[in-house]
C-alpha cells in the first residue's frame, strides 16, 4: 500500500486515545472473511490435474443469491440432476450469516425492500418461501409480519442527537429544507416517469429500464456532478445522498454513475397491504434468511470448499475444474451447460477463450467492505433524541453505522445484542483498501470502531463483549460512469455459448432483486439449451 493512501484513511477513521487509563480493554474476537488463501492461489495457477471426471447435465458455479435462485428455477421447471460447486465453506454469498448464543447476525446483506412489480421472479420467491401470502403479482401483497423491519426503522446521530431518518432536519436552514423538498421532487417525478413503450425510466430489476437516451445518458456523469447541475450543493443534502451511494454501491456520489445513483431513489416502487412503502424486509441474520430457507433445499446437490481454476466448453459440452482444498485434489465437471454464479472478476483468470469483450467487462472494478458483528452484554445508552433504532447512522462519519440483530424480537426486557457495524473502504481506491484488510488485525479494527462508535455511545467499550471482523475483498462491483450502459457489460449478460452468467454484478448493481433476476434468467436460457420448455418466471 503506497503511503498517501494508508494516510488517507487514517484521517478518515477515529483517532485512538493514547492513555489506557479510562479505555477498557480490547474485546476479542475473530477476523473472517473470504477464503483468500483458497481464493488467490488462482495468481500461481499450480493445481495438479484432475483426478476425476464427473457428467451432469447443468452445474452451478457460487451458491450466492444468484446460484439458490437458478438452482431454485431449475427444480421449480422440473430438473433436479445439477450440481452447485461453492468457493466458501458456506452458500449464501454476501447474504452469509451466523450465530451466536446472543442471536443471529448478519456478514454481509442486511435487508430487502419490498420488490417491485417487475421483480416477479422475486415475488414468486418469497411466496415459495412463506414470506409472501397470497398472490405474489398483486399490487399490494402480504408479507410475513415477522420480517417486516419493526419500528423505529432508522435514525441519524448529528451534533450531539439522535434524528429519526436518516435525512439531516434539525437545525437546517430553510434553504436546506427547501432543497430537500425540490429533491425528493425530482426523485418522485423519476419514479414515475415512462417512455412511449410505457417502460419506467429507472425499473428493478433494471433490466426492465427504459433504453431512452434521455435517462440513459446519466450514465455518462456521476451522481456528485447530476447534484451540482440541479443546484443541489447543500452539505446535509449531499452527505445524505453520498451515504446512500455507498451503502448500496460501496462507492462514493463523485466517483457513482448518475444513472445508478438516481436508481437507487427512483426505481423502487414495492408496495405492501400490511406495510407502509418504505418498509423493509429483515431479520436477524439480514438476508441470510433466505439462505436458511432455500439452501436446505439444494443440500445434496451442494458441495463447499471448492475453487474453480479452469472454464472452458467445445461445441457440444463445457466443463469446470476446481481444486477441492480439503481433499488435496483437483476434479473435473462435465456439463451441457454452465450457471457461472460466481463474481465475474474471476472470469479471466479461469476462462480459457473467453473473448475479450467478456473478459474486459469483467475487470470492472470491486468495492471491498468491512462488516463487524459487537455482541454487547445491553444495548448502548439511547442517548439525547431519537430511541435506538434497527438501523442507526452517524453523521458525517466515513462508515455506514450499525444495525441491531435483535430488533425484530420485540422484547419487552432489553439483554444481550449484537450490533452489525458496515464500513465501505470507499474513501481509498479498492485495491489499496483490499491490501488494508489483509493487513490491518482484529485488534486494531476492535479499537477503530469503537472509538468510532464512542462518538454516540460513551458505554461501547464497557459493553462490548465480542468483536467479531468480516472481511469481503470485492463485495460488488462499483458502478462507475459508463458501466451500466456503455455497452461491455451487454456482451456479459449475452452469455458465452453454454456458460451463462447469473452473478448481479452482470447487472452492474450488486442488489438481491438483481442477483436472483440473473440466476432465474440464467437458468431458463440453460433449460432451453438443455430442450426444455418452460414459461418464464421473468
Amino acid at each position: 500500500m503506497r503511503r498517501r493512501d494508508f494516510l488517507a484513511v487514517a484521517a478518515s477513521l477515529p483517532l485512538i486515545a493514547c492513555t489506557k487509563k479510562s479505555a477498557p480493554p480490547l474485546p476479542p474476537g475473530t477476523l473472517s472473511g473470504g477464503d483468500f488463501a483458497l481464493g488467490h492461489r488462482l495468481r500461481a495457477g499450480d493445481f495438479p490435474a484432475p483426478s476425476e471426471t464427473r457428467r451432469v447435465p447443468l452445474l452451478i458455479v457460487g451458491a450466492g443469491i444468484a446460484g439458490l435462485s437458478a438452482a431454485w428455477r431449475l427444480e421449480r421447471a422440473g430438473l433436479r440432476d445439477f450440481l452447485i460447486y461453492e468457493l466458501e465453506e458456506a452458500p449464501g454469498g454476501n447474504a452469509r450469516f451466523a450465530e451466536n448464543e446472543v442471536s443471529a447476525y448478519p456478514l454481509g446483506a442486511h435487508y430487502l425492500p419490498l420488490p417491485t412489480r417487475e421483480a416477479r421472479a422475486l415475488r414468486e420467491l418469497l411466496a415459495d418461501l412463506g414470506a409472501l401470502e397470497g398472490d405474489p403479482q398483486a399490487a399490494r401483497p402480504h408479507y410475513d409480519e415477522r420480517l417486516l423491519c419493526a419500528a423505529p426503522q432508522e435514525r441519524v446521530y448529528r451534533q450531539g442527537f439522535w434524528e429519526e431518518g436518516l435525512l439531516p432536519r434539525l437545525g437546517v436552514s430553510r434553504a436546506v429544507r427547501e432543497e430537500y423538498a425540490r429533491f425528493f421532487d425530482l426523485m418522485q417525478a423519476l419514479r414515475e416517469a415512462r417512455d412511449e413503450a410505457g417502460r419506467r425510466a429507472f425499473a428493478l430489476p433494471l433490466a426492465f429500464s427504459s433504453p431512452a437516451p434521455r435517462w440513459r445518458s446519466l450514465d455518462g456523469i456521476t451522481m456528485r456532478q447530476w447534484l451540482f447541475d440541479h443546484g443541489l450543493t447543500s452539505p446535509e443534502l449531499y452527505w445524505y445522498v453520498d451515504y446512500c451511494c455507498r451503502d448500496d454501491f460501496g462507492t462514493r456520489a463523485a466517483e457513482t454513475s448518475a444513472w445508478a445513483g438516481l436508481h437507487y431513489f427512483a426505481c423502487r416502487n414495492g408496495e405492501a397491504a400490511n406495510a407502509a412503502p418504505e418498509t423493509v424486509l429483515t431479520a436477524p441474520e439480514g438476508n441470510g434468511w433466505i439462505v436458511k430457507r432455500l439452501a436446505p433445499r439444494f443440500a445434496d446437490r451442494l458441495v463447499t470448499g471448492a475453487l474453480a481454476f479452469r472454464l472452458a466448453q467445445t461445441r457440444r459440452r463445457a466443463s469446470a475444474d476446481f481444486w477441492l482444498a480439503a481433499e488435496g485434489r483437483s476434479l473435473r465437471i462435465e456439463a451441457e451447460a454452465i450457471v457461472w454464479a460466481a463474481p465475474p472478476f474471476m472470469l479471466p483468470k479461469v476462462a480459457a477463450g473467453l473473448p475479450a469483450p467478456i473478459a474486459a467487462a469483467c475487470r470492472a472494478e470491486t468495492a471491498p467492505w468491512l462488516v463487524a458483528n459487537l455482541t454487547l452484554s445491553a444495548p448502548p445508552a439511547a442517548g439525547a433524541g431519537a430511541g435506538l433504532a434497527w438501523d442507526n447512522v452517524l453523521y458525517g462519519s466515513p462508515a455506514l453505522g450499525y444495525v441491531v440483530a435483535t430488533h425484530q424480537h420485540l422484547s419487552a426486557a432489553p439483554g444481550p445484542t449484537v450490533l452489525t457495524y458496515y464500513h465501505a473502504l470507499a474513501e481509498m481506491p479498492p485495491a489499496a483498501a483490499r491490501e488494508l484488510l489483509l493487513r490491518r488485525s482484529q485488534p486494531e479494527w476492535a479499537a477503530l470502531i469503537l472509538a468510532e462508535l464512542s462518538r454516540a455511545h460513551a458505554d461501547i467499550g464497557r459493553l462490548t463483549k465480542r468483536l467479531d471482523i468480516h472481511r469481503h475483498g470485492h463485495a460488488m462491483v462499483r458502478p462507475v460512469p459508463g458501466l451500466l450502459w456503455g455497452g461491455s457489460r451487454a456482451m456479459l449478460a449475452a452469455g458465452w455459448g453454454r456458460v451463462f452468467f447469473a452473478h448481479a454484478d452482470v447487472s452492474g448493481l450488486s442488489l438481491c432483486e438483481e442477483a436472483n433476476y440473473r440466476g432465474v434468467l440464467a437458468a431458463e436460457r440453460a433449460l432451453a439449451l438443455l430442450g426444455q420448455r418452460a414459461v418464464s418466471l421473468l
